[in-house]
């Protein structure tokens, strides 16, 4: 099936006094999408959802729906909802009144207002909750009916700013997994707001990262994961170890690639890239996932990589994870499932890596 393009953000700009908040940005989102925009706080993320809803306006750029120019159009005239991290349920009202106040705005038929309010709470699994007051619910509960006020009335896109910012660890997962199914089950496109990577990475078709009111990639998760563009969003995303140092030399690789061998402070390493990349002697920045590190005690030979010590040992989340620090500066990580190791602090290694787990990225240049 051919993707059909349902909204475009182009050349979005926008300051707030002297602080220059959104920096041009350009965006498609596909009809059934499921983008994130991933960032830290700060980095432009609520207000592009806000210039997308209407409840903004840009400086400067377009933003256009279903083919239709909507950048001067006022938020109640845009097939668009929104769904804010802090519910903003109208605290005098029932479950019933708040999930209807759009349509009886409307001056939509009784019947129809009941049948769409029933529908919607099916959909988030609170049906029997019409007469309840929005105190007498637990955060899942009020965030769920947040998101079928906003779905009461099948919007082209829904907006979410941080939805389950405010929920536990245990019932946040279980949201992120119900949401998933939800925009699946009814084809919304949904743009999502979050700065928590693994929500990111789990939930979304595609990813936006966002720094500095830029976008520094955009791709679906496997991509950002994978194949980070820039030093940034390879240590935001997963929290890659960035090497760098010279190239010095390129051999064949098999299966089109070439292995790039660069001369580190603690030693050499490899990378495999399809093309091109920097010529012998010129810089190069490499990034590799704590997950792709070998750790070798030095006395036992046999790795070739970096020379390093190990100056850390922790546990969490099922996952061992060992600091050592490179032999003429920097610091490297490793992880491992499980929480034995035979390694020791101040033991030394050798650090190595499969070169096709390796990939090159940008320098890090800072956004003005």
């Amino acid at each position: 099936m051919i993707a059909q393009e349902l909204l475009r953000l182009e050349g979005i700009e926008k300051r707030f006094g002297e602080v220059e908040v959104l920096r041009g940005l350009d965006l498609f989102v596909n009809a059934g999408e499921f983008i994130t925009l991933l960032g830290s706080s700060g980095c432009g993320k609520t207000t592009t959802l806000r210039i997308i809803a209407g409840l903004e306006q840009a400086d400067r750029g377009r933003v256009f729906l279903a083919g239709e120019d909507v950048t001067d159009r006022e938020p109640n005239k845009r097939d668009v909802n929104m769904v804010f991290q802090n519910y903003a349920l109208f605290p005098h009202m029932n479950v019933e009144m708040n999930i209807s106040y759009s349509l009886r705005l409307k001056r939509r038929p009784r019947g129809e207002i009941k049948k769409a309010v029933g529908d919607a709470l099916e959909l988030v699994q609170l049906s029997g909750y019409e007469r309840r007051m929005p105190h007498e619910l637990s955060g899942g509960q009020r965030q769920r009916v947040a998101v079928a006020r906003a779905l009461v009335n099948r919007p082209k896109v829904l907006l979410l700013d941080e939805p389950l910012g405010a929920l536990d660890l245990q019932l946040r997962r279980q949201m992120q997994v119900e949401l998933k199914g939800l925009q699946k089950q009814l084809g919304i496109t949904f743009i999502y707001i979050t700065h928590d990577q693994e929500e990111a990475l789990d939930m979304s078709d595609r990813i936006a990262v966002m720094r500095s009111g830029l976008f520094e990639q955009i791709g679906s998760a496997a991509e950002v994961y994978d194949y980070p563009k820039t030093s940034f969003v390879a240590r935001f995303v997963g929290n890659a170890n960035i090497l760098t140092g010279t190239l010095v030399s390129r051999r064949p690789g098999g299966a089109g690639k070439e292995i790039l061998t660069f001369e580190h402070p603690a030693g050499r390493g490899g990378v495999a890239v399809s093309s091109g990349g920097p010529a012998d002697g010129q810089g190069i920045a490499v990034a590799v996932r704590s997950e792709y590190l070998d750790l070798q005690p030095a006395e036992e030979g046999g790795l070739a990589g970096l020379e390093a010590r190990i100056t850390g040992k922790s546990f969490a989340g099922g996952q061992l994870r060992i600091t050592a620090a490179l032999r003429g500066g920097g610091e490297v990580t490793a992880s491992r499932h499980g929480i034995d190791s035979q390694l020791k602090i101040g033991q030394a290694v050798r650090v190595g890596w499969p070169p096709d787990r390796a990939v090159v990225v940008d320098a890090e240049i800072p956004h003005g």
